[in-house]
């Protein structure tokens, strides 16, 4: 079953009334046959100046001025980046209760950034593009490319990981797709939200190599790849000026150097200055309202128009690029029905859960289960029977569907195995306070389980683990304060709710044992790894989550993600943790980017640590080899690198070829290495393929802070390539010129 919601624009209406005549009588901003820019001429010629003053900033929760005079409707944005967030109030962040505003909740970033594989994200772009024309959305807020800096950040599992090359390739290859269908992309948080306590007053220190070397790649490539239309203005400071009004991020570098011609939003209430934003680049301010006169941008901006202490020009800039989105997402000329919910929208989902799950170990083979051999499976575990779709407060989603892990099992299971469950333990109980704050987050209370509670359903999971062929735990973390949540961070990397001394016991009783770990972000495992044959990284996986993870474990699907964020083997193994409070989370009003470059792998491999699980790793049900690495072009700055994958097992897969480069003869300090560049390839048994790797420029270069460009020292520069950070088993050398780019 599905919906499809048609959008009937201002335009469509006047067309199918039969009250526009021809294209010779449309006014210039009318008319589809005239470039955009001179259409956008027109209309701003037409405007008085209360209009432009309407057009850059809210009119509602989610929407920014129309001009019922000239049928210039509301531009509407909305949340993602998982999916269409419900309808909410026109002045409140309370649900309007409607029955049509379901969607397809599509798996969250850390999910996403897992599959290693953007052509299937830019298929996901094209379907949250579609429901975005069915709900009548013309920008999604969406995607999330900040860098994952400290695992406890809550709102990693919103983003794609660590490392900003995987960053900059997933959120192109999204935007593009979105875009593609009519529907505005909004990059998030420009720039540096790298946590979330204290987000809204943070002043973030860091140097300017690690600036534009580890956090702004994937903005750029954003605006200069993916073509993106608007871009959001994060809470946070940096050299003393928030970012969504902050002149260097978004005057110089993001529209002065990267060229950018689309809009700056503001995050929900990031504004705090007139004419602060009015002149350092914020172009449209929104927030939840209800005043939304007394907004920075609205009567104190027309006001400072009035009397000249703000050029029109500048006004008339923002309009423009506005008016730019507007255009951009066709409802000035008629716009694409889309769809919601379709089955096309569900097996996308479903593909990129299914691609983004990690096989972390499997010794003896535990896995892929066998039916015919596993007569009883005993499923333990509250995240078996939970949803997470709607969690996680501006990334929620309500689902039109959402496949629970043990119904995926159960159906997938059949009549010839029986399968029980248990629930072996509880998370804590959620417990909303209202109201919302100015982002429309919820804060929450806890409940946990009574120590009595505890005893009993750990007991009773037991008794099940005890009796059954099979033990899968299904746990991890959940979209709740302090865990993967927006507005809080995390306080450790410990499973919550004794979920550890329970995976222990189970071990202790049946060693035939599978943890299932949904969640997005790395937990600690020490405790209990060694004891436990099976481990699967299954993250959020949206609407089809459960079925998604039934076909992994039952062996339909053979597991191919890799993970985008480093395991460590303990907090205390963390750079910002090693960094004292002045790194994470600061000191006095400011955190210090201590760790400079060294972000992710690049820490632990300078520091030479080993983690519990490296960047780039996941395992397969079958096994691959690599050989035959040839350096096949190098020009002046750039070269072509291919190498021979094989599979040499007895199961179809999927093998993701990573391609590092180390710079052992710079002048300026360099991680031991750094990916840049990446493939997935898809193999039979027995079947081999050659991988062809692209290195342009930037593979080579590094930020220079005296000259202020990327420069790239000539000489020899090794590449490594395999199946992660750590398991690299093919090396050469690439020799480039010097260059300055």
């Amino acid at each position: 079953m599905s919906y499809a919601t048609p959008v009937l624009t201002l335009t469509a209406f006047l067309f199918l009334g039969g009250l526009v005549a021809s294209a010779e009588s449309l006014p210039a901003y009318r008319d589809p046959s005239l470039p955009v820019e001179k259409r956008i001429d027109d209309l701003i010629s037409r405007l008085t100046l209360s209009e432009k003053i309407g057009i850059v900033h809210a009119a509602g929760t989610f929407r920014s001025g129309s001009v019922p005079r000239l049928g210039v409707p509301y531009l509407y944005t909305d949340d993602g980046p998982q999916g269409v967030r419900e309808e909410v109030g026109v002045t409140s962040w309370g649900p309007t209760g409607q029955t049509d505003d379901y969607a397809t909740a599509m798996p969250p970033g850390a999910t996403v950034a897992a599959t290693w594989d953007p052509a299937l994200i830019e298929s996901m772009g094209q379907a949250l593009g579609e429901e975005c024309c069915a709900r009548g959305k013309n920008v999604l807020l969406a995607p999330g490319v900040n860098i994952a800096r400290t695992p406890l950040c809550g709102r990693n599992y919103d983003y794609y990981g660590e490392d900003p090359w995987l960053t900059s390739r997933i959120a192109v290859a999204y935007i593009r797709g979105l875009q593609e269908r009519q529907t505005v992309a909004c990059v998030k948080h420009f720039a540096l939200n790298n946590q979330e306590v204290m987000r809204g007053t943070i002043d973030v220190d860091v140097d300017e190599r690690a600036l534009r070397e580890i956090y702004l790649p994937a903005f750029e490539a954003s605006v200069r790849e993916g073509g993106v239309l608007s871009i959001m203005g994060a809470y946070n400071q940096f050299r003393g000026q928030h970012c969504a009004e902050n002149d260097y991020l978004l005057n110089q570098v993001l529209k002065g150097e990267w060229g950018f011609r689309g809009a700056v939003i503001s995050d929900w209430g990031a504004v705090h200055d007139t004419r602060e934003a009015a002149m350092n680049g914020c172009d449209l301010e929104m927030g939840s309202g209800p005043h939304f006169d007394d907004y920075y941008l609205a009567r104190a901006f027309e006001k400072g128009v009035q009397d000249g202490t703000y050029p029109m020009a500048v006004l008339d800039d923002k309009v423009r690029r506005n008016l730019r989105m507007l255009y951009a997402t066709g409802v000035m000329d008629g716009r694409s029905a889309g769809s919601l919910n379709t089955p096309e929208h569900l097996a996308v989902s479903r593909q990129v859960a299914q691609e983004a799950m990690v096989l972390l170990k499997n010794d003896g083979a535990l896995l892929p289960i066998d039916p015919t051999r596993c007569r009883s499976i005993a499923v333990i575990g509250e995240n078996a029977v939970r949803t997470f779709a709607a969690g996680g407060n501006s990334a929620g989603v309500k689902a039109f569907r959402e496949t629970t892990a043990l119904a995926g099992i159960l159906e997938r299971a059949g009549d010839k195995t029986n399968v029980v469950f248990s629930v072996g333990y509880r998370q804590p109980i959620v417990h909303l306070v209202w109201p919302r704050d100015k982002a429309g987050v919820a804060r929450t209370e806890l409940t946990a389980m009574s120590p009595e509670e505890q005893t009993t359903l750990a007991d009773r999971a037991i008794a099940a683990a005890r009796s059954s062929d099979l033990v899968i735990f299904v746990g991890g973390l959940i979209h709740q304060a302090t865990y993967d949540d927006e507005g809080t961070d995390r306080r450790d990397l410990s499973l919550p709710a004794h979920q550890s001394e329970l995976i222990s016991r189970l071990a202790a009783v049946n060693p035939h044992l599978v943890v299932v770990l949904i969640d997005g972000s790395p937990v600690e495992m020490g405790g209990w790894l060694k004891s436990v044959p099976a481990v699967l990284q299954a993250w959020y996986g949206g609407s089809e989550a459960g079925r998604a993870l039934a076909s992994v474990l039952f062996g339909d699907v053979n597991p191919s993600g890799r993970l985008p964020i480093t395991f460590p083997q303990s907090l205390e193994q963390t750079p910002t943790y090693a960094g004292g409070a002045r790194a994470y989370p600061g000191v006095k009003g400011v955190v210090h980017y201590d760790e400079g470059l060294l972000v992710g792998y690049r820490w632990y491999d300078t520091k030479n640590l080993k983690p519990l699980f490296p960047f780039g790793y996941g395992l397969s049900y079958t096994s691959f080899a690599y050989s035959d690495l040839k350096v096949v072009s190098a020009g002046a700055d750039a070269a072509r690198v291919e190498c021979t994958v094989k599979n040499t097992g007895d199961r179809a897969g999927a093998e993701v070829v990573e391609l590092y480069v180390h710079d052992g003869h710079a002048p300026v300090p360099r991680p031991v290495k750094e990916l840049k560049a990446f493939a997935k390839v898809t193999l039979a048994p027995g079947e081999s393929k050659v991988v062809t790797l692209e290195l342009g420029p930037r593979a080579f270069a590094y930020y220079s802070t005296g000259t202020r460009h990327w420069t790239v020292d000539g000489g020899d520069f090794d590449v490594q390539v395999g199946g992660s950070s750590r398991d690299l088993p093919l090396s050469g050398t690439v020799r480039v010129a010097n260059a300055q780019l």
